[in-house]
């Protein structure tokens, strides 16, 4: 690790609004397709003719692999993403191309080769005495013999009428002979003439030098050290950077997370959280398919590489490669903000968090008070606000607009220290403190789907009642918990006094 690493953010409200005004971007991407073809089944028995398991099949199942695996990805990440490369013309060439346009992806320049096959490897997974799951055997068909410049030629012209309509190409390099370096330089050579960064994935190689001049490079610490002959982590990065003119390197390091050298020589450590790691396979495509999808939609670079990171670690969870939705990296990004942030929001925080919550069909409540001395009315009266809806936002009164309702004296906790308490209830999920007397700002810029007061109010009475109802809202009356108020506890202190 570096030794002086930048920072890395610690409130995620940049990236919410990020993820809250994403667009759906068009990525190329280019490289080694390949089917995955698994056969399930149990393991119960030997062989008869030799010591080996028989794998009972129960079922096949085909997924795209390689390159079509990051186009997944991006198609999960709300991308279009275009397939560009080769397969045999032939019978899995078909079923890959198939597999694909059920999963969204655009095939239209996948090149059917006479001269060579599709790459397939053969999955074989037993359930061993029913009940756990064995990859038992890996079967490969392949040529991995570099692509003639006759197809190099064909894929480039392909390139050629995308250019003008993608965001961002990315290579993905499983070294089975597409991207010879003839290919690759042409691809950067022609997405740079047209202002379109390329990103690229490389193989497990000695040398880069055919990805020179990519925006950016993203291999994983075992990858780099191949290709450097640099064993010192820090260096790694530097190195790629000068020796192949990288405009940005993004080192993945496995459990110690993410390390970008930007375009200024500046490295920024991004570390991951610990996690149930189940399979890392398919963890670097996730990287990046993320890293495009989201410089695509204007990111930084330091918050690409944060989603990168995040998108990564849920994949690594997940048995085999599983493409990670963008709703679930969104809700990762909701959670890592309330760890950071706690429970107190500006309104301007708040908004893009509350469009996040939505986006999943989840229902806002809102309530208001000041919540001076907290009490077991309050307790009860928020229990029961927040069963109205997935999650409750609180409008807590500031001291000075609490002051201009009930006097001087009021109130005995300040704003801080009612925070802290209302933070601490588990029926609380949002604060946002407002000065004025009533709360009809906050509820003009929420639009709760439900408005929340006390039954000693009444519909009509109800500050906001109009704007919630205007928009499909409603208001619900909860009976509050009898001789529980501020004032009745006030009145018993100063009896005692």
């Amino acid at each position: 690790m570096p030794k002086d690493p930048a920072t890395p953010r610690t409130d995620t409200s940049g990236l919410i609004a990020l993820l809250d005004r994403w667009q759906r971007r068009r990525v190329v991407v280019a490289g080694d397709y390949m089917l995955d073809r698994y056969a399930f089944g149990h393991v119960d028995r030997l062989s008869p003719d030799a010591p080996v398991p028989v794998l009972d099949v129960k079922r096949t199942e085909d997924r795209p692999g390689g390159s079509a695996n990051v186009c997944r990805d991006l198609v999960a990440l709300r991308c279009d993403a275009i397939a560009l490369g080769i397969v045999g013309d032939d019978e899995t060439g078909r079923a890959l191309a198939q597999a694909m346009q059920q999963d969204g992806i655009d095939t239209t320049h996948l090149i059917a080769a006479h001269n060579r096959p599709t790459t397939v490897k053969h999955n074989l997974v037993g359930l061993a005495q029913h009940r756990h799951p064995q990859k038992m055997f890996r079967l490969d068909t392949e040529d991995r013999t570099p692509i003639d410049d006759a197809t190099v030629d064909a894929l480039l012209d392909r390139l050629d009428t995308l250019l003008d309509d993608v965001d961002v190409v990315c290579l993905e390099d499983y070294n089975k002979g597409v991207c010879t370096e003839r290919f690759c330089q042409g691809v950067i050579a022609k997405a740079k003439a047209k202002n379109v960064p390329v990103y690229v994935d490389p193989a497990a190689i000695t040398d880069y030098g055919k990805y020179r001049g990519a925006d950016c490079v993203t291999p994983n610490l075992t990858e780099a050290r191949l290709a450097t002959g640099v064993n010192d982590t820090p260096e790694i990065p530097k190195t790629l950077q000068n020796q192949h003119d990288f405009t940005h390197v993004v080192l993945t390091m496995d459990k110690s997370g993410l390390l970008l050298r930007d375009g200024q020589g500046k490295e920024h450590a991004v570390p991951t959280r610990a996690r149930a790691v189940y399979d890392v396979t398919g963890a670097g495509d996730m990287v990046l398919a993320m890293l495009a999808a989201a410089k695509a939609n204007d990111a930084s670079w330091l918050d690409a590489v944060h989603l990168a990171n995040l998108a990564a670690g849920l994949e690594v969870e997940k048995a085999g490669v599983v493409p990670i939705p963008f709703d679930d990296v969104l809700l990762e990004v909701l959670r890592d903000q309330h760890e950071t942030l706690g429970k107190q929001r500006t309104l301007e925080q708040l908004l893009p968090e509350l469009r996040a919550h939505r986006s999943q069909g989840k229902t806002v409540a809102f309530t208001n008070g000041c919540f001076d001395i907290l009490h077991a009315g309050h307790v009860a009266f928020l229990r029961a606000a927040r069963a109205q809806g997935d999650l409750l936002v609180v409008g807590l009164n500031n001291d000075t607009s609490i002051r201009s309702i009930k006097g001087e004296t009021r109130p005995v906790n300040e704003e801080a220290d009612r925070v802290m308490v209302l933070s601490e209830l588990q029926s609380v999920d949002y604060i946002v403190v407002f000065g004025e007397d009533t709360p009809l700002r906050l509820i003009e810029a929420i639009k709760p789907g439900v408005l929340v007061k006390g039954a000693d109010y009444t519909r009509e009475t109800v500050v906001g009642h109009e704007i919630v109802e205007a928009h499909g809202g409603r208001v619900e009356l909860i009976d509050l918990v009898a001789g529980r108020s501020t004032t009745n506890i006030l009145r018993k202190l100063d009896d005692r006094a």
